[in-house]
């Protein structure tokens, strides 16, 4: 009993400097959010007005702000839009680099550049390749026989949040890939083989042995995957501002432009508290689908 009485105490010691990092940069921080939404706080204070609680008008507000509702909507059409073709880009990266192909590891290496790269750096290189004299247009006048004329991607309200969720897509997809192929390389040989033996073809296989077998895989893709697409800002703000006509406008843009350029931080400490809930809602759906599939098994 002494023994393991020691291990726990050198378990705590161990975690002691991780919980305290996140104690102090996450659940403080937080906290301080919750309690500065119920005040009418600015960001350079008025000494002759003090900061006084106010309840629950911050959130009456951003209920109210239409803004605040249409950024909820944009940001759901993104992630409606980059979820799909981000997860299918890294299933179809996954199934390529599991196979025994020469050089594969080289391959996976090349595949993970793009996350590697930060978003700041793909979002300046995407801007070029956006531009009217840019690689988009060349490919799409070439491909047309000079039939389409270049669009300005960035600022035409139809092509601009598109152009971000293929930019997203090419930035995040090959962490979809790790988490593919951990799944891939999970599911027995054996029902391949079984698969096989019963005269199945290799489009059968896929549907009947690798789709069931990566459930679970499925489920920490989306979820993970919409997690990310609703905290979409730094592409945004590098290449759109929000617009053209606030149509890339996004929650967590709005969060930063009341509580920073605005001054409001009370209603933007409100607006975190928001998104925070949508995204610890959306974890728990996760937790809940998962557990559902490991009872089913």
């Amino acid at each position: 009993m002494s023994y393991i009485k020691r291990d726990r105490r050198a378990a705590w010691y161990m975690l002691a400097p991780a919980l305290l990092m996140i104690g102090v940069f996450i659940v403080l921080p937080f906290l301080m959010s919750v309690i500065l939404s119920f005040t009418d706080q600015r960001l350079v204070p008025n000494p002759n007005v003090p900061t006084s609680f106010i309840g629950w008008r911050n959130y009456v507000r951003l209920a109210e702000d239409g803004d605040f509702l249409n950024a909820f909507w944009r940001t759901a059409t993104f992630t409606i839009l980059v979820v799909p073709l981000q997860s299918v880009m890294g299933l179809g990266a996954a199934l390529l680099i599991n196979t025994k192909l020469p050089m594969r590891n080289l391959f996976r290496g090349i595949y993970f550049l793009p996350t590697v790269i930060s978003m700041v750096v793909v979002s300046v290189i995407w801007s070029s390749l956006y531009q009217r004299e840019g690689f988009f247009n060349y490919a799409v006048t070439a491909l047309s026989f000079g039939a389409v004329q270049p669009i300005d991607w960035l600022q035409n309200p139809y092509t601009a949040m598109p152009a971000l969720v293929l930019l997203s897509a090419w930035q995040g997809f090959p962490f979809q890939m790790v988490v593919y192929l951990a799944g891939l390389q999970g599911i027995s040989q054996e029902l391949y083989e079984a698969a096989r033996i019963e005269g199945a073809n290799r489009w059968q296989e896929f549907w009947h042995v690798t789709m069931p077998g990566l459930r679970n895989t499925h489920i920490l893709v989306a979820i993970t995957t919409t997690i990310f697409a609703f905290k979409l800002f730094t592409q945004v703000q590098l290449l759109t501002q929000g617009g053209p006509s606030s149509v890339t406008d996004t929650l967590v843009r709005v969060m930063y432009m009341q509580g920073f350029r605005q001054g409001k931080v009370g209603v933007g400490a409100a607006a975190a508290v928001v998104f925070f809930l949508l995204v610890l809602g959306i974890s728990l759906v996760q937790r809940l689908l998962v557990k559902e599939e490991r009872a089913i098994q």
